[in-house]
């Protein structure tokens, strides 16, 4: 519902009328300032091209983007440069009003990023990154009584207003104010606009998946199962549960549609059914990050299940190789650069490796010291390297050529502790932090290896031998579109002559380049005969999310499905904002609104990047219901977890919020929308799209031009 502005109250005119007066004052104080710095006319050439290279960004084609922003960039470092540049965009010179009455009277402050203050005419701006005062902007409401310690000074008084306002190229465009919010219209007149455009729907409370309450179909016909659990499942996810125990099965569905649920329901049945053949000792299952790690472990449990192993890819693969090499330990490097973890878990170099190392020639030669030795030298052939490149067809850029060889070099190089050791004190190599002399240096890299390297060296001792592991009776692979030939390889070891095993993947939600397939992926667990169920209906998502991730992935979305549609649900909210500091403090006012109403909901706050979450959670740091979830430590209780898109595959929230999905954080390109859709498709109640400055072009026009 909207209302004119010849309909709105004397109070909300009055509320206008003050904002818009407060704007020309501190526009009139900052171009003062800038007069008497001397330095206006210069200053304002570097904004006036700023903003236009903005818009142009906001409608350019992908290909000119990263020009465009690299001018950005240079433009917005000669304003760094200048004097007058510590002085606010006059553009958007603040982001928030709060006023707080205190023992001194009223005294307004302004939320930007830049400090500015003339007290004589009464502006303060501050920056609402770092000033003490902007806690109170985060932590109270419009008409709360405060009580801050602000250094050794303890401030009291009450919050009088509080309001998030919108200044677009010098002008007033939206003030948020609690249940008030009013938009300016292109002809200069104000309307209301309601609330339940700028507030996520309530409802949603209990909606997604939970620690035991594993998600499930709508309930199967048969009940007779002595398994009584299957009873919660649709006749399409029985019927893969039935498959025969000793037989492989890959199961394949979109996200929400309940592989997960089929994959640890069949586990639970062949453990049910003969104990004695398959042991929970000797069941496994691996996933791809730990934070779905934690919530199988708690899914599986109330399945009977609580002996069952669980892993992530990444733990599994150190201690299965610890195992094979019979070694206590592995040096592994601190930290492989992505385009060589990408290079190294391509399909590309599986098919080249072998013709270019050949099978270790004795037993003797298949140390893990001596086979990475001789990995390395194929890794510092620049044919070789330049080889994979070609054969991977665009998957892996060129620039991977030059990071593998530096990257190989360091890890071969002498480390620093062998090299000195004869000519410096040892006690010489600690620092004044009790760290290694190496350390946070490329040092660092010496004698290391990578952990993407211990299935390549497991596949070449296999070539002259056994690997000597304890075979396992069932594995289940989660997320198995995340596995790399190579681990799958190892996989088969461990399964022997024994072929039972569950996959259950999607190839949509791989969330990097280098997907063998599924053909190859089973030829490669030998496996090629295994039954193969495709799961028709998401469960999860409402249809508005379920339309919108199919619209991003574009031309790598499958075909349209003939089976049930998806069920309706609330709609994709998306919202728009000139720059990122009003985009965070918008999501941070809509967290506050939304746990007020909704305190049990589960919120995904789902960022682009670990960076850019904690830009985000900043704002929400002081709020007992924030966490920032890092390594996948998700607790599952009810609040907002602030995390990456890195850490949620495989789970899901009540609610979702992507905070920055820009043109710079979401490129177009084949892992971006790979990536963007497993983040879009972890809702099961709402999803809202932020984004500020230049929006991704991966989101639809239609989406993008929706008003906020």
């Amino acid at each position: 519902m909207t209302h004119a502005q010849g309909h709105l109250s004397e109070d909300v005119r009055a509320i206008i009328a003050e904002e818009e007066a407060l704007l020309t004052r501190v526009q009139a104080t900052l171009e003062a300032a800038r007069r008497k710095a001397g330095r206006a006319q210069e200053d304002r050439g570097l904004v006036a091209q700023l903003q236009a290279l903005r818009d142009e960004a906001a409608s350019a084609a992908e290909a000119d983007l990263p020009h465009l922003f690299f001018q950005m960039d240079q433009t917005r470092a000669l304003l760094d440069r200048q004097e007058s540049a510590q002085l606010p965009d006059a553009q958007a010179p603040y982001f928030a009003h709060l006023r707080l009455a205190g023992d001194a009277g009223p005294r307004d402050y302004l939320l930007g990023r830049t400090t500015f203050a003339d007290v004589s005419a009464g502006v303060r701006v501050i920056d609402w990154r770092f000033a003490p005062i902007a806690r109170v902007f985060y932590s109270y409401e419009e008409g709360d009584a405060y009580e801050e310690q602000f250094g050794e000074r303890l401030a009291e008084g009450t919050v009088e207003v509080r309001r998030l306002v919108v200044i677009e190229r010098g002008v007033l465009t939206r003030i948020i104010s609690g249940a008030l919010v009013l938009e300016r219209a292109q002809d200069g007149t104000w309307h209301g606009v309601g609330r339940d455009v700028t507030a996520l729907r309530a409802g949603g409370a209990g909606s997604a998946a939970r620690p035991g309450a594993l998600g499930t179909g709508k309930g199967a016909r048969r009940a007779e199962d002595a398994f009584g659990v299957t009873a919660l499942l649709d006749a399409e996810q029985y019927e893969a549960v039935s498959v025969d125990a000793s037989h492989p099965l890959l199961v394949l569905g979109s996200a929400g549609s309940g592989k997960t649920t089929v994959a640890l329901h069949r586990l639970a049945k062949i453990a049910f059914d003969d104990p004695a053949k398959y042991p929970q000792a000797r069941m496994k299952l691996i996933v791809p990050e730990e934070g779905l790690a934690r919530l199988s472990r708690r899914l599986l449990a109330p399945l009977g299940l609580g002996r069952v192993s669980v892993d992530t890819l990444d733990h599994w693969l150190l201690a299965t190789a610890r195992s094979a090499f019979n070694l206590p330990g592995i040096k592994l490097s601190p930290e492989t650069p992505p385009l060589v973890s990408r290079f190294k878990r391509h399909p590309a170099l599986r098919r080249l490796l072998l013709g270019r190392i050949g099978a270790p020639k004795t037993q003797a030669g298949t140390t893990l010291e001596r086979l990475h030795r001789r990995l390395a030298d194929a890794y510092l052939d620049r044919h070789f390297v330049e080889d994979v490149v070609n054969k991977a067809k665009g998957e892996l850029p060129r620039t991977v050529i030059d990071e593998v060889l530096e990257h190989t070099r360091l890890q071969r190089s002498t480390p620093l502790e062998k090299e000195l050791k004869d000519i410096t004190d040892p006690e010489r190599l600690i620092t004044v932090d009790g760290k290694a002399l190496e350390d946070d240096t490329p040092y660092a890299l010496a004698g290391t290896v990578d952990l993407e390297d211990l299935p390549i060296l497991m596949f070449l001792k296999a070539q002259q031998g056994p690997l000597g592991l304890e075979r396992l009776a069932h594995m289940v692979l989660d997320e198995a579109e995340d596995f790399s030939l190579f681990e799958l390889f190892v996989v088969r070891k461990l399964l022997g002559k024994g072929r039972s095993c569950t996959l259950a993947g999607d190839e949509m939600q791989q969330t990097e380049a280098g997907f063998a397939g599924w053909p190859e992926a089973l030829d490669e667990l030998g496996i090629r005969d295994a039954s193969t169920c495709r799961l028709q209906v998401s469960y999860r998502c409402p249809a508005s999310v379920v339309e919108l991730a199919r619209q991003v992935l574009g031309t790598q979305a499958p075909a349209e499905s003939t089976a049930q549609p998806p069920r309706a649900g609330a709609p994709v909210g998306f919202h728009h904002f000139p720059v990122e500091a009003q985009a965070q403090l918008f999501v941070g006012e809509a967290l506050r609104d939304l746990v007020s109403r909704e305190p049990h909901a589960s919120v995904g706050v789902i960022a682009s990047s670990p960076e850019s979450a904690d830009a985000v959670y900043r704002v929400v740091a002081d709020q007992a219901w924030a966490r920032r979830v890092k390594d996948g430590e998700f607790s599952f209780e009810p609040g907002v977890d602030v995390t990456d898109v890195g850490s949620v595959k495989g789970l899901e929230f009540d609610y979702v919020i992507l905070p920055d999905v820009t043109a710079r954080a979401w490129p177009v390109d084949d892992e971006s929308r790979r990536r963007l859709h497993v983040a879009i498709t972890r809702t099961s109640h709402q999803l809202w799209v932020v984004s500020s400055g230049a929006r991704s072009h991966l989101i639809p026009a239609a989406g993008a031009a929706t008003p906020p």
